[in-house]
């Protein structure tokens, strides 16, 4: 299946410049959004996955359906205040500043085989601090699949050393 034919571009969203991905057109159709998740499943199988991660919030959109179909869970990553028990920290460089992201501290067992899941692969910072929190606790962090890859940001080198899927190329 051509995913691509159900990705619509929005141009100059949020802002000018930008051509935005829009996987929302993916995700409401049945067929193609079962054909991703398919893939992504496969790809857990091959890395042996014990639990998916996924940054907030398409990283659940994306990652929640693969835990489902393979029967293991799902520990989510969120922005600084979300979680209610106690937590860790990474913090990550954005365009203009700094965010944090984090994740509850019993969340990852040590050993555990960790597939990190999400959207979009862009310049890798999100992602990175999502490893980074994962290996704080001690997970091994398996690969790293998302539905869409901006090869022109080189994110994936900021991924240096892990495992990367991706089912779509911009």
């Amino acid at each position: 299946m051509d995913l691509k034919q159900y990705v619509t571009i929005v141009e100059d969203w949020p802002k000018p410049g930008i051509s935005f991905k829009d996987i929302t057109t993916i995700m409401d159709n049945g067929e193609a959004y079962k054909y991703a998740t398919d893939q992504m499943v496969e790809y857990a199988k091959t890395v042996d996955a014990d639990i998916i991660v996924g940054p907030e919030a398409r990283g659940f959109i994306i990652g929640c359906p693969v835990a489902y179909a393979l029967g293991i869970g799902f520990a989510p990553v969120r922005k600084e205040g979300k979680l209610p028990r106690e937590v860790i920290r990474a913090e990550y460089g954005l365009e203009y500043g700094k965010d944090i992201l984090t994740m509850h501290k019993d969340a990852i067992r040590p050993g555990q085989k960790v597939l990190i899941t999400d959207d979009l692969l862009a310049t890798g910072g999100t992602i990175g601090a999502t490893i980074n929190l994962v290996e704080q606790l001690g997970g091994v962090v398996v690969g790293c699949a998302f539905l869409i890859e901006l090869t022109y940001l080189d994110g994936r080198k900021n991924l240096d050393g892990y495992d990367v899927m991706t089912l779509l190329q911009y």
